[in-house]
C-alpha cells in the first residue's frame, strides 16, 4: 500500500508529530469526506506500508525527524513556485525554501526529492515570462538536487473562482499549455532535471510522458524495489498518479494558498479545524464521534520484492 501524506493538507510542515505517532501505532483513522460519518482504519505498520508519498510546500520539521521516518519507504514531492505573498501569504522566503530543499537532498538522496511547480496560473504580475524566468532560476540552484520536475496548470474549482478572479488571477488557456510546459522541460533538461506533467494538460502536445506525481518510477527509486507495473489510465481531473490511501483532512492547512482547493481560497479561509489539532489523536484534527461507522481499510500490494534496484 502506497500512502498519500498528503493532498489534502501539509503534514511535513504542520503535523509531524501526529504521523510519527500514528505510524508507531501501526494505524490512522480517517474520515471520508464525501461521506463524514465513515470513517477508516488505515493500516500504517511496516509490512503494510511500502511506501510514503510526502507532499509539501516546507518540509523544515522533517529533518529533525527523519530517523523517526526512515524505518518507511519514502519520497518527498517539495512544491517550490514563483508565487509572493499575495499568493502563498504564509511560507518562508523562496531564497529559505531552496536552501531547504538543497538539506533535505543531501539527507535523503536526490532520487528522493521532487520538485514540483504547481499549479502554474497567470497574472498580470505573474506572467508567462515570469514563470520561465524563475524556474530557471529554481531550475539552476537545483541542479543536481534532484533528477524530478513535476508541473500541472490551476484548476479552478468553483470553491475557489470568485476568490481567484477578484485578485486578478486566472488559468493558462489551454491552447497556451503545451508550448509553456515545452519550454519548462527545456530548461529543465538543461539543469539536469525531467520535466513531467499530470492533471488536465495535453501531456502528448507538451512532449511529456503519461506519469503521475505518485508514479511507478519515484516509488521504485525510494524503495528499490520494482512495482507492480499497469497501463496508465488517467482518473478523476486527468490524473495518472497509482493508486494510494491519502491520510490528511481538508481544511486543515494554514500555508495560506489562494489557490488552495482543500482550504478553499487559502489565507482568506483560515482552516477551521486546527484547533482541534492533537498529536496524540487517531484521527488529524477531529475525533470519533456518535454515528460515526469505522471500517478497516483494505491494503492493496503493489511492490515485487524480489527484485531490487540499483540506486544512484
Amino acid at each position: 500500500m502506497i500512502v498519500s501524506a498528503s493532498r489534502r493538507t501539509d503534514i511535513p510542515r504542520f503535523y509531524l508529530d501526529w504521523l510519527v505517532n500514528r505510524l508507531k501505532a501501526g494505524y490512522a483513522l480517517v474520515r471520508n469526506p464525501m461521506n463524514r460519518t465513515s470513517v477508516s482504519r488505515v493500516p500504517l505498520d511496516k509490512e503494510t506500508v511500502e511506501c510514503i508519498a510526502f507532499w509539501t510546500k516546507n518540509p523544515k520539521p522533517m529533518l529533525s525527524r527523519l530517523n523517526d521516518l526512515e524505518p518507511y519507504p519514502f519520497y518527498v514531492q517539495f512544491t517550490l513556485n514563483a508565487y509572493g505573498p499575495d499568493v502563498e501569504s504564509a511560507l518562508p522566503p523562496k531564497a529559505e525554501l531552496v536552501r531547504t530543499f538543497q538539506e533535505l537532498s543531501r539527507a535523503i538522496g536526490a532520487h528522493r526529492t521532487v520538485w514540483r511547480y504547481s499549479p502554474i496560473l497567470l497574472s498580470d504580475t505573474y506572467t508567462v515570462s515570469h514563470h520561465l524566468h524563475y524556474f530557471e532560476v529554481f531550475a539552476k540552484r537545483l541542479e543536481g538536487f534532484t533528477t524530478q520536475c513535476r508541473i500541472s496548470f490551476l484548476d479552478l474549482y468553483p470553491k475557489i473562482e470568485c476568490s481567484m478572479q477578484a485578485k486578478g488571477m486566472r488559468c493558462v488557456p489551454e491552447g497556451e499549455q503545451a508550448v509553456l510546459a515545452k519550454s519548462l522541460c527545456a530548461i529543465g533538461a538543461a539543469h539536469g532535471i525531467e520535466v513531467g506533467g499530470c492533471g488536465s494538460m495535453d501531456l502528448a502536445r507538451a512532449g511529456m510522458a503519461s506519469r503521475g506525481c505518485i508514479d511507478e518510477g519515484f516509488v521504485e527509486r525510494a524503495i528499490g524495489s520494482e512495482v507492480v507495473r499497469s497501463k496508465a489510465v488517467r482518473g478523476r481531473n486527468g490524473c495518472y498518479c497509482m493508486p494510494s490511501v491519502d491520510i490528511g483532512a481538508y481544511d486543515t492547512c494554514a500555508n495560506g494558498c489562494v489557490y488552495c482547493y482543500a482550504n478553499g481560497g487559502g489565507a482568506s479561509n483560515a482552516p477551521r479545524s486546527l484547533d482541534r489539532y492533537d498529536p496524540e489523536s487517531e484521527m488529524l484534527c477531529d475525533a470519533l464521534g456518535e454515528s460515526d461507522t469505522v471500517t478497516d481499510r483494505k491494503a492493496r500490494k503493489l511492490v515485487v520484492a524480489q527484485m531490487k534496484l540499483e540506486l544512484p
